[in-house]
Protein backbone atom coordinates (compact mmCIF):
# COMPACT_ATOMS: atom_id res chain seq x y z
CA UNK A 1 0.00 0.00 0.00
CA UNK A 2 1.45 3.37 -0.50
CA UNK A 3 1.64 6.47 1.59
CA UNK A 4 -1.01 8.12 -0.28
CA UNK A 5 -3.07 5.34 0.30
CA UNK A 6 -2.38 4.95 4.09
CA UNK A 7 -3.15 8.56 4.52
CA UNK A 8 -6.49 8.33 3.12
CA UNK A 9 -7.39 4.95 4.80
CA UNK A 10 -7.13 6.98 8.14
CA UNK A 11 -8.54 9.96 6.93
CA UNK A 12 -11.69 7.51 6.61
CA UNK A 13 -10.81 6.21 9.51
CA UNK A 14 -11.03 9.12 11.95
CA UNK A 15 -14.44 9.96 10.06
CA UNK A 16 -13.82 13.63 11.04
CA UNK A 17 -12.75 17.15 8.92
CA UNK A 18 -9.60 17.60 10.36
CA UNK A 19 -7.28 17.50 7.31
CA UNK A 20 -5.30 20.38 6.66
CA UNK A 21 -7.15 20.65 3.36
CA UNK A 22 -10.49 21.47 5.45
CA UNK A 23 -8.89 24.02 8.52
CA UNK A 24 -8.36 27.45 8.09
CA UNK A 25 -4.44 28.78 8.71
CA UNK A 26 -5.86 29.74 11.85
CA UNK A 27 -6.64 26.78 12.84
CA UNK A 28 -10.76 27.17 13.10
CA UNK A 29 -12.62 24.64 10.76
CA UNK A 30 -13.80 26.09 7.59
CA UNK A 31 -17.36 25.32 7.86
CA UNK A 32 -18.11 26.62 11.56
CA UNK A 33 -19.59 25.01 14.26
CA UNK A 34 -20.55 21.50 12.42
CA UNK A 35 -17.10 21.58 11.01
CA UNK A 36 -16.40 17.99 12.96
CA UNK A 37 -19.69 16.12 11.88
CA UNK A 38 -19.21 14.81 8.26
CA UNK A 39 -21.79 15.25 5.99
CA UNK A 40 -21.92 11.29 5.61
CA UNK A 41 -22.67 11.03 9.48
CA UNK A 42 -25.42 13.59 9.45
CA UNK A 43 -27.17 11.64 6.61
CA UNK A 44 -27.12 7.97 7.70
CA UNK A 45 -28.67 9.14 10.92
CA UNK A 46 -31.15 10.03 8.51
CA UNK A 47 -30.96 7.22 6.47
CA UNK A 48 -30.03 9.09 3.73
CA UNK A 49 -26.38 8.49 1.57
CA UNK A 50 -24.40 11.54 1.00
CA UNK A 51 -21.57 11.92 -1.69
CA UNK A 52 -19.81 13.19 -5.19
CA UNK A 53 -19.16 12.54 -8.64
CA UNK A 54 -15.40 11.88 -9.00
CA UNK A 55 -13.40 11.86 -12.20
CA UNK A 56 -10.36 8.79 -12.22
CA UNK A 57 -7.69 11.29 -12.78
CA UNK A 58 -9.14 13.20 -9.02
CA UNK A 59 -7.49 9.68 -7.17
CA UNK A 60 -4.34 11.08 -7.47
CA UNK A 61 -4.72 14.18 -5.93
CA UNK A 62 -4.96 13.99 -2.13
CA UNK A 63 -6.06 17.10 -1.29
CA UNK A 64 -9.26 16.19 -2.75
CA UNK A 65 -9.33 12.64 -2.14
CA UNK A 66 -8.73 13.82 1.86
CA UNK A 67 -12.30 15.95 1.52
CA UNK A 68 -13.92 12.83 -0.57
CA UNK A 69 -13.35 9.97 2.51
CA UNK A 70 -13.50 12.81 5.22
CA UNK A 71 -17.56 13.82 3.80
CA UNK A 72 -19.03 11.48 1.62
CA UNK A 73 -20.24 7.41 1.96
CA UNK A 74 -20.47 7.20 -1.63
CA UNK A 75 -19.66 8.29 -5.20
CA UNK A 76 -20.27 8.27 -8.66
CA UNK A 77 -18.31 8.36 -12.02
CA UNK A 78 -18.55 11.77 -13.28
CA UNK A 79 -17.52 10.31 -17.20
CA UNK A 80 -15.71 7.04 -16.95
CA UNK A 81 -18.94 4.38 -16.53
CA UNK A 82 -20.40 6.16 -19.62
CA UNK A 83 -20.30 4.82 -23.47
CA UNK A 84 -17.75 7.15 -24.94
CA UNK A 85 -15.60 6.30 -22.33
CA UNK A 86 -16.02 2.31 -22.08
CA UNK A 87 -16.69 1.63 -25.94
CA UNK A 88 -15.38 4.60 -28.05
CA UNK A 89 -15.23 2.27 -30.80
CA UNK A 90 -16.92 -0.81 -32.30
CA UNK A 91 -14.20 -2.86 -31.50
CA UNK A 92 -12.56 -1.22 -27.93
CA UNK A 93 -13.69 -1.83 -24.63
CA UNK A 94 -12.16 0.36 -22.22
CA UNK A 95 -12.87 -0.47 -18.25
CA UNK A 96 -9.57 1.20 -16.97
CA UNK A 97 -10.99 4.30 -15.77
CA UNK A 98 -14.46 3.10 -14.36
CA UNK A 99 -12.36 0.27 -12.93
CA UNK A 100 -9.91 2.58 -11.04
CA UNK A 101 -12.59 4.07 -9.44
CA UNK A 102 -14.63 0.67 -8.14
CA UNK A 103 -11.69 -0.31 -6.47
CA UNK A 104 -10.81 2.93 -4.91
CA UNK A 105 -14.59 2.88 -3.25
CA UNK A 106 -13.85 -0.79 -2.50
CA UNK A 107 -10.45 -0.24 -0.98
CA UNK A 108 -12.23 2.83 1.61
CA UNK A 109 -15.27 1.69 2.17
CA UNK A 110 -17.63 3.63 -0.07
CA UNK A 111 -20.76 2.52 -2.16
CA UNK A 112 -21.00 3.68 -5.26
CA UNK A 113 -23.87 4.47 -7.83
CA UNK A 114 -23.15 3.81 -11.83
CA UNK A 115 -23.65 6.59 -14.05
CA UNK A 116 -25.16 6.28 -17.15
CA UNK A 117 -25.59 2.82 -18.82
CA UNK A 118 -27.82 5.08 -21.84
CA UNK A 119 -27.05 8.64 -22.31
CA UNK A 120 -30.48 8.72 -24.66
CA UNK A 121 -28.72 11.62 -26.77
CA UNK A 122 -26.76 11.98 -29.75
CA UNK A 123 -24.45 14.61 -28.76
CA UNK A 124 -22.97 11.69 -26.22
CA UNK A 125 -23.23 8.61 -27.79
CA UNK A 126 -20.07 7.13 -29.91
CA UNK A 127 -20.22 8.73 -33.52
CA UNK A 128 -20.11 4.74 -34.76
CA UNK A 129 -23.25 4.51 -32.61
CA UNK A 130 -24.59 7.74 -34.26
CA UNK A 131 -23.71 6.34 -38.16
CA UNK A 132 -25.03 2.98 -37.63
CA UNK A 133 -27.96 2.19 -39.54
CA UNK A 134 -29.90 -0.58 -38.19
CA UNK A 135 -31.74 -3.19 -40.58
CA UNK A 136 -33.94 -3.60 -37.72
CA UNK A 137 -35.01 -3.11 -34.35
CA UNK A 138 -33.69 -6.29 -33.18
CA UNK A 139 -30.18 -5.89 -34.50
CA UNK A 140 -30.34 -1.98 -32.74
CA UNK A 141 -32.05 -3.96 -29.22
CA UNK A 142 -28.99 -6.85 -29.28
CA UNK A 143 -26.52 -3.97 -29.32
CA UNK A 144 -27.78 -2.16 -26.80
CA UNK A 145 -28.56 -5.56 -24.48
CA UNK A 146 -24.93 -6.53 -24.98
CA UNK A 147 -23.87 -3.40 -24.15
CA UNK A 148 -25.93 -2.44 -21.29
CA UNK A 149 -25.49 -6.04 -20.09
CA UNK A 150 -21.66 -6.27 -20.36
CA UNK A 151 -21.12 -3.02 -18.16
CA UNK A 152 -24.10 -3.36 -15.57
CA UNK A 153 -22.32 -7.02 -14.74
CA UNK A 154 -19.39 -6.18 -14.45
CA UNK A 155 -19.52 -4.78 -10.76
CA UNK A 156 -23.28 -6.27 -9.98
CA UNK A 157 -23.62 -6.55 -6.30
CA UNK A 158 -21.46 -3.37 -5.57
CA UNK A 159 -22.93 -1.18 -7.77
CA UNK A 160 -26.39 -0.37 -6.07
CA UNK A 161 -28.27 1.63 -8.38
CA UNK A 162 -27.83 2.84 -12.05
CA UNK A 163 -29.05 5.16 -13.65
CA UNK A 164 -30.14 3.33 -16.70
CA UNK A 165 -31.37 5.64 -19.27
CA UNK A 166 -30.16 9.85 -19.06
CA UNK A 167 -31.53 12.66 -20.36
CA UNK A 168 -33.58 11.34 -23.03
CA UNK A 169 -36.67 14.00 -22.91
CA UNK A 170 -35.59 16.92 -25.33
CA UNK A 171 -36.31 19.50 -23.31
CA UNK A 172 -37.90 21.56 -25.93
CA UNK A 173 -40.51 19.81 -27.14
CA UNK A 174 -40.97 17.39 -24.41
CA UNK A 175 -40.67 14.28 -26.51
CA UNK A 176 -38.10 11.46 -26.61
CA UNK A 177 -34.83 12.16 -28.54
CA UNK A 178 -34.02 10.64 -31.42
CA UNK A 179 -31.10 9.05 -32.02
CA UNK A 180 -29.75 5.97 -34.27
CA UNK A 181 -31.40 3.73 -31.60
CA UNK A 182 -35.10 4.83 -31.44
CA UNK A 183 -35.05 5.01 -35.22
CA UNK A 184 -34.69 1.29 -35.11
CA UNK A 185 -36.63 0.42 -32.06
CA UNK A 186 -38.54 3.61 -31.24
CA UNK A 187 -39.21 4.39 -27.71
CA UNK A 188 -38.84 0.44 -26.88
CA UNK A 189 -35.26 1.34 -26.49
CA UNK A 190 -35.88 2.11 -22.84
CA UNK A 191 -37.66 -0.99 -22.05
CA UNK A 192 -34.83 -2.75 -23.48
CA UNK A 193 -31.96 -1.09 -21.15
CA UNK A 194 -34.17 -1.22 -17.88
CA UNK A 195 -34.95 -4.66 -18.66
CA UNK A 196 -31.30 -5.56 -19.77
CA UNK A 197 -29.89 -3.70 -16.72
CA UNK A 198 -32.20 -5.49 -14.58
CA UNK A 199 -30.82 -9.04 -15.76
CA UNK A 200 -27.42 -7.92 -15.44
CA UNK A 201 -27.82 -6.53 -11.78
CA UNK A 202 -30.82 -7.98 -10.35
CA UNK A 203 -29.80 -6.32 -7.00
CA UNK A 204 -29.47 -2.69 -8.75
CA UNK A 205 -32.19 0.18 -7.93
CA UNK A 206 -32.73 1.25 -11.46
CA UNK A 207 -33.32 5.14 -12.23
CA UNK A 208 -33.93 7.14 -14.96
CA UNK A 209 -31.96 10.67 -14.57
CA UNK A 210 -32.94 14.36 -16.17
CA UNK A 211 -31.75 17.37 -15.06
CA UNK A 212 -35.80 19.01 -15.50
CA UNK A 213 -36.06 21.37 -12.92
CA UNK A 214 -37.97 23.83 -10.74
CA UNK A 215 -36.93 26.56 -13.32
CA UNK A 216 -39.67 28.46 -14.97
CA UNK A 217 -38.42 27.62 -18.45
CA UNK A 218 -39.18 23.86 -17.36
CA UNK A 219 -42.39 23.09 -18.01
CA UNK A 220 -41.94 20.98 -21.37
CA UNK A 221 -39.40 18.87 -19.94
CA UNK A 222 -41.27 18.15 -16.60
CA UNK A 223 -44.49 17.25 -18.27
CA UNK A 224 -42.17 15.55 -20.50
CA UNK A 225 -40.81 13.34 -18.05
CA UNK A 226 -43.65 12.72 -16.36
CA UNK A 227 -45.23 11.00 -19.46
CA UNK A 228 -42.22 8.92 -19.95
CA UNK A 229 -41.83 7.64 -16.57
CA UNK A 230 -45.97 6.97 -16.67
CA UNK A 231 -45.49 4.69 -19.78
CA UNK A 232 -42.82 2.91 -18.20
CA UNK A 233 -44.41 1.97 -15.64
CA UNK A 234 -47.85 1.20 -17.61
CA UNK A 235 -45.92 -1.50 -19.40
CA UNK A 236 -44.44 -2.77 -15.99
CA UNK A 237 -40.66 -1.83 -16.92
CA UNK A 238 -38.47 -2.14 -13.99
CA UNK A 239 -37.63 1.62 -13.33
CA UNK A 240 -37.20 1.96 -9.64
CA UNK A 241 -36.41 5.72 -9.12
CA UNK A 242 -36.25 8.93 -10.68
CA UNK A 243 -32.74 10.77 -10.93
CA UNK A 244 -33.23 14.21 -10.28
CA UNK A 245 -30.08 16.30 -10.74
CA UNK A 246 -30.53 19.49 -9.17
CA UNK A 247 -28.73 21.57 -11.52
CA UNK A 248 -30.05 24.97 -11.19
CA UNK A 249 -28.58 26.67 -15.03
CA UNK A 250 -31.23 28.27 -16.17
CA UNK A 251 -32.04 30.99 -13.24
CA UNK A 252 -30.72 32.17 -10.48
CA UNK A 253 -31.51 30.97 -6.70
CA UNK A 254 -33.67 33.94 -6.34
CA UNK A 255 -36.17 32.81 -8.52
CA UNK A 256 -36.70 29.70 -6.51
CA UNK A 257 -40.24 31.59 -5.32
CA UNK A 258 -43.10 30.22 -3.62
CA UNK A 259 -44.57 29.94 -6.77
CA UNK A 260 -42.23 28.11 -8.36
CA UNK A 261 -41.38 25.71 -4.79
CA UNK A 262 -45.55 25.20 -5.53
CA UNK A 263 -45.13 23.58 -8.96
CA UNK A 264 -42.15 22.08 -8.62
CA UNK A 265 -43.35 20.15 -5.52
CA UNK A 266 -46.27 19.14 -7.71
CA UNK A 267 -43.71 17.60 -9.92
CA UNK A 268 -41.92 15.43 -7.38
CA UNK A 269 -45.46 14.49 -5.97
CA UNK A 270 -46.94 12.79 -9.41
CA UNK A 271 -43.00 10.67 -9.20
CA UNK A 272 -43.37 9.35 -5.89
CA UNK A 273 -47.11 8.92 -6.27
CA UNK A 274 -45.85 6.29 -9.23
CA UNK A 275 -44.06 4.72 -6.67
CA UNK A 276 -40.43 5.66 -7.57
CA UNK A 277 -37.75 6.52 -5.12
CA UNK A 278 -35.95 9.91 -5.42
CA UNK A 279 -32.30 10.81 -5.70
CA UNK A 280 -30.86 13.95 -5.89
CA UNK A 281 -27.51 13.06 -8.49
CA UNK A 282 -26.11 15.66 -9.27
CA UNK A 283 -26.68 18.91 -7.05
CA UNK A 284 -24.62 22.39 -7.59
CA UNK A 285 -25.43 25.96 -8.02
CA UNK A 286 -24.80 27.85 -11.15
CA UNK A 287 -24.35 31.26 -9.99
CA UNK A 288 -23.54 32.83 -13.43
CA UNK A 289 -26.78 34.70 -13.36
CA UNK A 290 -25.50 36.40 -9.52
CA UNK A 291 -23.90 39.73 -8.19
CA UNK A 292 -20.40 39.45 -8.05
CA UNK A 293 -19.54 39.67 -4.59
CA UNK A 294 -18.36 36.57 -3.05
CA UNK A 295 -20.01 36.98 0.09
CA UNK A 296 -23.46 37.74 -1.61
CA UNK A 297 -23.01 34.76 -3.83
CA UNK A 298 -21.88 32.68 -0.88
CA UNK A 299 -25.17 33.55 1.22
CA UNK A 300 -27.75 33.32 -1.83
CA UNK A 301 -26.72 30.27 -2.69
CA UNK A 302 -26.37 28.79 0.94
CA UNK A 303 -29.96 30.20 1.09
CA UNK A 304 -31.40 28.26 -1.87
CA UNK A 305 -29.68 25.17 -1.28
CA UNK A 306 -31.33 25.10 2.39
CA UNK A 307 -34.59 25.44 0.93
CA UNK A 308 -34.42 23.08 -1.92
CA UNK A 309 -32.94 20.05 0.37
CA UNK A 310 -35.39 21.24 3.07
CA UNK A 311 -38.17 20.02 0.46
CA UNK A 312 -36.64 17.02 -0.82
CA UNK A 313 -35.83 16.21 2.56
CA UNK A 314 -39.15 16.05 3.33
CA UNK A 315 -40.06 12.98 0.89
CA UNK A 316 -39.19 9.94 2.50
CA UNK A 317 -38.37 8.56 -1.27
CA UNK A 318 -35.59 10.71 -1.17
CA UNK A 319 -32.18 8.27 -0.09
CA UNK A 320 -29.45 10.34 -1.94
CA UNK A 321 -27.78 13.32 -2.15
CA UNK A 322 -24.79 13.31 -4.55
CA UNK A 323 -22.95 16.81 -5.22
CA UNK A 324 -21.34 16.68 -8.54
CA UNK A 325 -18.04 17.59 -7.09
CA UNK A 326 -16.79 19.38 -3.93
CA UNK A 327 -14.58 22.04 -4.75
CA UNK A 328 -15.25 24.44 -7.20
CA UNK A 329 -11.93 24.36 -8.90
CA UNK A 330 -13.26 20.34 -10.08
CA UNK A 331 -16.84 21.58 -11.16
CA UNK A 332 -17.27 21.27 -14.46
CA UNK A 333 -19.34 24.36 -14.48
CA UNK A 334 -16.69 26.76 -14.50
CA UNK A 335 -16.06 25.90 -18.19
CA UNK A 336 -20.26 26.20 -18.76
CA UNK A 337 -22.12 29.33 -19.02
CA UNK A 338 -19.57 31.27 -18.04
CA UNK A 339 -20.03 34.39 -16.57
CA UNK A 340 -19.94 37.18 -18.40
CA UNK A 341 -17.30 39.61 -15.75
CA UNK A 342 -15.12 36.61 -16.61
CA UNK A 343 -15.01 35.62 -12.61
CA UNK A 344 -14.84 31.98 -11.39
CA UNK A 345 -17.93 30.21 -10.14
CA UNK A 346 -18.52 29.15 -6.71
CA UNK A 347 -20.97 26.27 -7.14
CA UNK A 348 -19.79 23.71 -4.90
CA UNK A 349 -19.56 23.26 -1.55
CA UNK A 350 -16.13 23.85 -0.73
CA UNK A 351 -13.66 26.71 -2.74
CA UNK A 352 -11.11 26.58 -4.69
CA UNK A 353 -8.19 26.33 -1.67
CA UNK A 354 -10.38 23.22 -0.04
CA UNK A 355 -11.92 26.00 2.48
CA UNK A 356 -15.71 24.97 3.43
CA UNK A 357 -18.10 27.60 2.22
CA UNK A 358 -21.43 28.56 3.73
CA UNK A 359 -23.80 25.77 1.36
CA UNK A 360 -21.53 23.44 3.29
CA UNK A 361 -23.68 24.40 6.36
CA UNK A 362 -26.56 24.85 4.14
CA UNK A 363 -26.14 21.24 3.64
CA UNK A 364 -25.84 19.95 7.14
CA UNK A 365 -28.26 22.21 8.13
CA UNK A 366 -31.01 20.71 6.01
CA UNK A 367 -29.49 17.18 6.92
CA UNK A 368 -29.92 17.88 10.47
CA UNK A 369 -33.31 19.18 10.11
CA UNK A 370 -34.12 16.12 7.46
CA UNK A 371 -36.90 14.09 8.77
CA UNK A 372 -35.94 10.22 9.44
CA UNK A 373 -36.56 7.68 6.76
CA UNK A 374 -35.93 3.74 6.22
Amino acid sequence: MTEFTRRHTLALMAGTLGSAACVHGNGETASGGSGDVPLKTLAAGKGIRFGTAMDARELHQPDYVDIVLAECSVIVAENEHKMYTIQPTPEKMDWGPGDALVEFAKTHGLGMRGHTLLWQHPQWLPDWVNDTTFSSAVEAETLLRTYVQAVAARDAGFIYSWDVVNETIDPETGEIRETSLTRAMGPEVLDAAFHAAREAAPSATLAYNDYMSWEPSHEKHRSGVLRMLERLKRNDTPVDALGIQSHSNDAPPSAFTPTQQRIWRNFVDEAVGMGLEIYLTEFDVNDSMMAPGIAERDREIAAFTRDYLDMMFSYPETKDLLVWGLADHHSWLQGFKPREDGLPKRPTLYDSDYRAKPMREAVAAALRAAPVRS
